[in-house]
């Protein structure tokens, strides 16, 4: 069996996660899926002032349900400046969960 012209669509990257297929509709109900939706809306949570200097590098849940988050800068200069945006950091993503969610974040090179 051959596969028609145009029939299917070559997917580009690797697959995506449920929480980014639906996070459309989970941010319409108001529903914060996982430390996955965080990091596929970094952007939108953190806001041009600190998305265009910050990237996520990594999020690990502690035992008692927290976040240990790790924010890689966009350039090494930005490390300094970030260390005192460490409160209005983790403020905004408490406020994207809804509750006190980050136990610690730190900054890698």
């Amino acid at each position: 069996m051959s596969n028609p012209v145009g029939k299917w669509e070559k997917r580009d990257g690797r697959p995506g996660t449920l929480a980014g297929a639906l996070g459309g509709l989970m941010e319409m109900l108001g529903v914060r899926a996982s430390d996955a939706d965080l990091a596929g809306r970094w952007d939108a949570i953190m806001g041009p002032d600190i998305a265009s200097i910050a990237r996520l590098a990594a999020i690990k849940k502690t035992r008692d349900g927290k976040y240990n988050v790790v924010v890689r800068p966009a350039n090494p200069a930005f490390t300094l400046q970030l260390s005192y945006m460490a409160p209005e950091i983790t403020a905004r993503i408490n406020k994207y969960f809804g509750r006190d969610a980050v136990a610690k974040i730190s900054f890698r090179k």
